[in-house]
């Protein structure tokens, strides 16, 4: 379950709030460690000095231009939040983020990424409507900053104590109990880069319907990726929209007037 979870740092400005995750993670067992545009070199010595012996998560840190690059492969994406947005999305808290994974990560190839924002602003609202879920620290509201470093060791924290948790809890292999019928899903959950793909899909369609403007968007798009990432798809329940979408693209194309002689 561990090693299936991912951190995403996106834009960090101080090498050492770097060595200070991988330190975090390491102590939680936690070896996947992903960088977004860093503003600092992430090889920076102070790196390898808060890292305190975690030098191999630094050194294993992939750098990535984009949010989405990071993530594709991710089938939860969850983005870390200090602050409420102007329009509210599903929001969780550590301890509930953490109890929720073993279901989440149940799928083999299920993987899940908890993405932090920059030290001054945190994320943005087009990064955090790229999350599945926002995840919330509660903090002493009047000393309520959090240093990255520690934000990532109190989600670390509890993803370890859900592990240890499923460790305990994991029946006998023959108890016939711990597969009831119709419990394992279907399918796979659909990607974060499929999730991607879809929401372009279905823009280009509805602005083709002129159902949505881009020049004035009145947070339509925003509104149906908070709906279908709710949904939190599987991947034939993708292709069955993406099939949709497809056939009403033919039947625009197909409905669509004829060019008149000259245009």
């Amino acid at each position: 379950m561990l090693d299936r979870i991912r951190i995403v740092l996106i834009g960090t400005s101080h090498p050492g709030n770097i060595g200070g995750a991988t330190r975090a993670m390491r102590n939680m067992g936690l070896d996947d460690l992903a960088l977004v545009a860093p503003r600092c070199d992430p090889k920076d010595r102070e790196a390898y000095s808060r890292a305190s012996g975690a030098n191999s998560l630094v050194d294993a840190a992939r750098v990535h231009d984009q949010l989405e690059e990071a993530v594709a492969d991710c089938t939860l994406v969850v983005g870390a939040s200090a602050r409420s947005r102007h329009l509210p999305w599903p929001l969780i808290g550590p301890r509930a983020l953490a109890e929720s994974l073993p279901t989440a990560l149940a799928p083999a190839q299920s993987r899940v990424a908890l993405v932090f924002g920059r030290e001054d602003t945190g994320l943005t609202n087009a990064e955090l409507q790229r999350c599945h879920r926002h995840v919330h620290i509660p903090t002493n509201p009047d000393f309520s900053s959090l240093n990255l470093a520690a934000a990532v060791q109190v989600l670390a924290y509890e993803c370890r104590q859900a592990w240890l948790a499923t460790r305990e809890a994991a029946p006998a292999a023959d108890d016939d109990a711990a597969q009831p019928f119709g419990v394992a899903w279907d399918n796979p959950p659909a990607s974060h880069a499929d999730m991607e793909r879809f929401f372009a899909h279905l823009e280009r369609t509805l602005t083709t319907l002129e159902f949505h403007d881009p020049d004035n968007p009145r947070q339509l798009m925003a509104r149906l990726r908070r709906l279908f990432l709710r949904a939190h798809l599987d991947s034939m329940e993708m292709n069955i929209l993406r099939g949709i979408l497809g056939t009403m693209d033919k039947r625009l194309r197909d409905t669509a007037p004829a060019p008149r002689d000259g245009e």
